[in-house]
């Protein structure tokens, strides 16, 4: 199998292919100014790279007095990527050019049948269709990356002991090596938070940014950091630490393994599930009472609707997970001060007071927020920024 690393060999070429990648386009004169080079190098360097179909030529730039520049780009069809999702509700796995140009997708519901047996299974066969249906061979294929929910071991592209699965299995399970062999192709593992973040960066890379912080708030509480236009790893899988930053010292917990007062104990669904089942319980009215009247099978999906449907208990629940999720930020930002901060999950896409609400008390409690002010987003791609990440991680590897 061909490591991703060896097809482009010359170090050179490297490096003008990742300055490349990082812009929809990009002009000889600013790749001229970015590496240094002298003229007559770059353009041997840059044919070679045509010749090879790892880059080619995009029409003309804007004149700034002489002759228009040549832009360059990334060849589309030089090769294919997949990208995958795993999550603890949904599975999915899309094909993609090197553009990122969606060209076949599927999709599996995560639940008591989806064992790592039968999805990994279920993933393979997906692939090897999706590839015939298109006549198109292993060789042209990079490889897959995976974005998933941790913990888990990057170097072993080893899933650990993830939470809240809905089927059993799912301890220590080496998804990549599995999918390497069952595909014949490079696999490539690391959280969904750090792929998400990567598809945010690549939708955006002509923006320039190079401070991003990604927050997604779901089941559990999800981060990552763009620095310096790189991902930041910590010394250890710490994906879900922001959702253990303690916001009340003598808070409750929201499960034995969970601090007190995190984080996650007020904004996180099944935390917003608790608090709702308990105003229920407490009399409180609601208009979830009519989709289910019992209060301990009062789910997410309830409280959705009610939300939309401007109930006024189920909002004032998610005001005030709203609001704490803003301190949250807020402490994030005091700490971190990057340029922009995407938001996503489930809770975030459920309505606009969230997003609003909490971008009000992140700024509001921000060290010298009139001088300092970050960007909030709820992303470009919305959902689809984890398995777009993913594959633009595998992209990233032919110049590393």
């Amino acid at each position: 199998m061909l490591r991703i690393e060896d097809r482009i060999s010359n170090p050179k070429h490297k490096a003008i292919y990742r300055l490349i990648r990082n812009h929809p386009t990009v002009s000889k004169l600013e790749l001229l100014e970015q590496t240094k080079m002298p003229v007559s190098t770059l353009t041997r360097l840059l044919e070679e790279l045509i010749q090879q179909r790892f880059i080619v030529e995009a029409g003309f730039g804007d004149s700034t007095g002489g002759r228009k520049p040549v832009l360059y780009r990334i060849h589309s069809d030089y090769a294919y990527v997949f990208g995958l999702e795993i999550s603890r509700t949904r599975s999915k796995l899309v094909l993609y050019d090197m553009d990122l140009k969606k060209l076949a997708s599927e999709q599996w519901r995560m639940d008591e049948h989806s064992t790592p047996d039968y999805l990994l299974q279920s993933i393979a066969q997906s692939a090897h269709y999706m590839l015939a249906d298109r006549q198109i061979a292993k060789e042209d294929v990079l490889g897959l990356g995976i974005g998933s929910v941790g913990p888990l071991d990057r170097s072993t592209g080893t899933l650990l002991k993830p939470q809240h699965f809905p089927a059993p299995g799912w301890v220590n399970v080496p998804v990549a090596d599995i999918l390497s062999r069952s595909l014949d192709i490079p696999v490539f593992l690391d959280n969904g938070a750090n792929t998400a973040i990567l598809g945010e960066y690549w939708h955006v890379r002509d923006k320039r940014y190079k401070h991003l912080l990604y927050v997604h708030v779901g089941a559990g509480i999800r981060s990552a950091m763009i620095a310096g236009g790189s991902v930041v790893y910590g010394a250890v899988d710490t994906e879900n630490a922001i959702g253990q930053m303690i916001i009340q010292s003598d808070g409750h917990r929201l499960t034995p393994d969970s601090n007190f007062g995190s984080l996650e104990s007020y904004v996180s669904i099944p935390a917003i599930e608790r608090e709702a089942r308990s105003k229920l319980k407490q009399g409180r009215q609601s208009v979830v009472t009519m989709m289910e009247p019992d209060p301990e099978k009062i789910g997410f999906i309830h409280l959705q609707q009610a939300l939309t449907a401007n109930d006024p208990l189920v909002t004032e629940i998610f005001k005030q997970a709203s609001a704490y999720l803003g301190i949250g930020l807020a402490n994030l930002l005091n700490i971190l001060h990057p340029e922009k901060v995407i938001l996503g999950g489930p809770i975030l896409y459920s309505h606009p007071l969230v997003f609003e609400t909490a971008v009000e008390v992140a700024n509001r409690n921000t060290y010298h927020h009139s001088d300092y002010r970050a960007e909030f987003s709820r992303g470009n791609l919305g959902e689809e920024a984890l398995v777009l990440g993913a594959a633009v991680m595998t992209i990233h590897k032919l110049a590393d």
